[in-house]
């Protein structure tokens, strides 16, 4: 807890809020022209398309949260390196997909429950395990980068031999059909759209880290708060928007895999890279380690019977996430503040979550019972 001293030396003003908010439109818009001048740049050089939709797309969604960590990991504000990649996972499985299943349900792919999910789970199981001797340092983010390639590279394969997604992206067949056309012009135009995106990332990373310092200062709450919370929320904008998009434009198979994959990527990729770069050790708190990456685990195991059963996450299934969100981060908000009514909060969700596991439980063993029964039915016929 910050004393009140110090609380009013980070007092916030109007112009730290309105910095903040700039930064994370930075980061969108860098983004957007991050992964344009990338893309058009790789096939401009002749990268196959499957190659760029599957590494420089993909890569370029979770560079908000790559710019984020790394600035905060150069500033000396480990905590929120640690907050942005766990905040974003859990906003990404809870709030994203509780969004954009209220538009209708989401369906799930075969290739996504075969490859993907396992793959997310054993990427956030490791870095549990990495992160219980209290710190997350070079050793540890060569092991996540290891572990990033070695996907990369299945995934590639899986993809050409038509096991795969056959969709590699817009972005990646748009860039090929102009480069059918590219000239000079065109190539410097990509070049200056990739460093105009670099440039817009790094101002934007560093606006939003020095804003959520503040916010934490003038809060009186943890710098791992408001990474989890505030700088969670704002580097996940990019993934809310597409999948909300994709929501309302009936494109909702595209909502599902945005989130496995960024939050793949988020691990392996945005604190692999981290770690490697960071000059010193991440130390890890010890509620983090308690609470915070346990439950980025438990919504992780969540997705397994909601993606397993009927293949989709249903608009009641995508209610219930968006509500299990917010209660996260009340319990989050409660706890920073040592607030008097957490204790019974805490007592509520300990009855709560037991009936909401029997709940999930008996849901998918109804599910697979009546898949039983209409094999039955078939062989009968």
């Amino acid at each position: 807890m910050i004393s009140a001293k110090r609380r009013r030396r980070f007092a916030l003003n109007p112009l730290t809020i309105v910095l903040f908010i700039l930064g994370i439109l930075l980061l969108i818009g860098g983004a957007e022209l991050l992964v344009r001048g990338a893309t058009r740049l790789a096939a401009a050089l002749g990268v196959p398309t499957l190659i760029i939709g599957l590494t420089v797309v993909a890569l370029g969604t979770s560079s908000p949260e790559l710019a984020v960590s790394l600035q905060a990991a150069f500033n000396n504000q480990a905590a929120i390196t640690l907050g942005n990649v766990v905040g974003s996972n859990i906003a990404n499985l809870l709030l994203i997909l509780g969004v954009a299943g209220l538009f209708g349900a989401l369906p799930v792919a075969k290739q996504l429950l075969r490859r993907d999910v396992p793959a997310l789970t054993a990427a956030t199981i490791l870095t549990l395990v990495l992160a219980l001797d209290g710190s997350l340092g070079r050793i540890d983010g060569a092991i996540l980068m290891i572990g990033l390639l070695a996907y990369m590279i299945f995934t590639i394969r899986g993809a050409r031999s038509g096991k795969g997604p056959s969709a590699v992206g817009p972005e990646a067949n748009e860039a090929v059909a102009e480069n059918r056309k590219a000239g000079i012009a065109t190539l410097t135009l990509n070049l200056a759209q990739l460093a105009g995106g670099l440039a817009l990332l790094i101002i934007g990373a560093s606006w939003l880290v020095d804003g959520a310092v503040l916010f934490a200062g003038a809060l009186g709450v943890s710098e791992l708060v408001i990474g989890l919370t505030v700088v969670a929320i704002g580097t996940s904008l990019p993934e809310i928007a597409t999948s909300v998009i994709a929501g309302l434009r009936g494109e909702r198979d595209i909502a599902v895999g945005n989130v496995v994959g960024s939050n793949l990527l988020n691990l392996l990729a945005v604190l692999g890279l981290t770690l490697v770069i960071s000059p010193e050790p991440i130390p890890v708190p010890a509620s983090a380690i308690r609470f915070d990456i346990p439950v980025m685990l438990a919504v992780t195991l969540l997705a397994w019977p909601l993606f397993y059963t009927r293949h989709a996450v249903t608009r009641r299934e995508s209610i219930l996430l968006t509500g299990l969100y917010i209660a996260y981060t009340v319990y989050v908000v409660l706890a920073a503040t040592a607030s008097p009514i957490l204790q019974l909060y805490s007592l509520t969700f300990l009855v709560l979550i037991p009936i909401l596991v029997v709940m999930i439980m008996i849901r998918t063993l109804r599910y697979y019972a009546e898949q039983r029964s209409a094999a039955r039915a078939r062989n009968e016929i």
